[in-house]
């Protein structure tokens, strides 16, 4: 019998959030997971330098840091407050090795989109020069339109390339997470044109269940809901993508299994759908 390759597979610690982040690196080595994602809620209990020594210590490659993001605000000084703690995130990911922070915009109920838009804009202009100077990546993250009234103003992947290319820094780039884009249409166009200008920086992966609970923390596992993995996995490898497929999966069920039999489950969900 062939052995898995899990040589590309990481793992989000939000997948496994029970988990402290040193259980969380002793499991997915265990389980064979090359990658992990750190969520910045899992660097709090022991700070962003242990935490950094424990990762450089696992032979786990740091793919990424989740997230930064949520710049737009009615008033301005709340929207500074973002810029500064998005600079915060990207000198934890620094210290990290974490060669990317993901970008999850923000939204502002009741404020027009148009406005959360050129708010979102302005606040990746506004960390990027220190992203060029830390040599940090930014992906921006397109939400599922569910989300638009306060999580994310960029909900397509059409809207985050068109911001790639109002920013025009190679430092710019997006995150392409099956359940935020599985429904576009475009789908197919757009992660070809993003590949063509090189800014597929990140693959997230999960399912959506027929039956969603939950419009956050009801994601499925790989293979028990509608999203064609292998066809959107070809798709960005068609467009040159070769990093890592990144398991993120929130879910208040899963959290409530022994995380161990869980991630199990993950890895051979990956192995048989993805």
């Amino acid at each position: 019998m062939p052995i898995p390759d899990t040589s590309r597979l990481c793992v989000h610690t939000a997948t496994t959030r029970p988990w402290p982040l040193a259980r969380a690196i002793s499991g997915y080595r265990t389980a064979g997971v090359q990658g992990i994602t750190v969520w910045r809620d899992a660097l709090m209990p022991q700070g962003v330098a242990e935490s950094a020594r424990r990762l450089r210590d696992s032979g786990l490659q740091v793919v990424s840091l989740c997230r930064g993001g949520f710049f737009p605000a009615r008033d301005p000084g709340e929207r500074q407050l973002a810029l500064d703690d998005n600079r915060r995130a990207l000198d934890e990911a620094a210290e990290l090795g974490a060669p990317l922070v993901v970008l999850v915009c923000g939204a502002v109920p009741g404020q027009p989109l148009s406005a959360s838009r050129r708010q979102i804009a302005d606040g990746i202009q506004a960390i990027l020069p220190h992203a060029r100077a830390l040599g940090i990546r930014l992906g921006i993250e397109p939400l599922h339109p569910m989300y638009a009234a306060d999580r994310s103003a960029v909900n397509t992947l059409g809207q985050a390339r068109a911001l790639c290319d109002a920013l025009g820094s190679p430092q710019v780039g997006v995150v392409v997470d099956v359940y935020h884009c599985w429904w576009d249409p475009a789908l197919e166009t757009e992660i070809a044109l993003l590949g063509a200008a090189g800014r597929l920086f990140a693959f997230h992966l999960c399912d959506w269940r027929v039956e969603t609970r939950h419009l956050l923390t009801d994601r499925g596992l790989m293979g028990e809901g509608c999203i064609d993995l292998p066809r959107i996995r070809a798709c960005m490898e068609s467009a040159g993508f070769s990093g890592w497929n990144e398991v993120e999966i929130f879910s208040s069920e899963r959290w409530a299994l022994d995380q161990e039999v869980w991630l199990g489950q993950v890895v051979r969900a990956y192995h048989a759908h993805c």
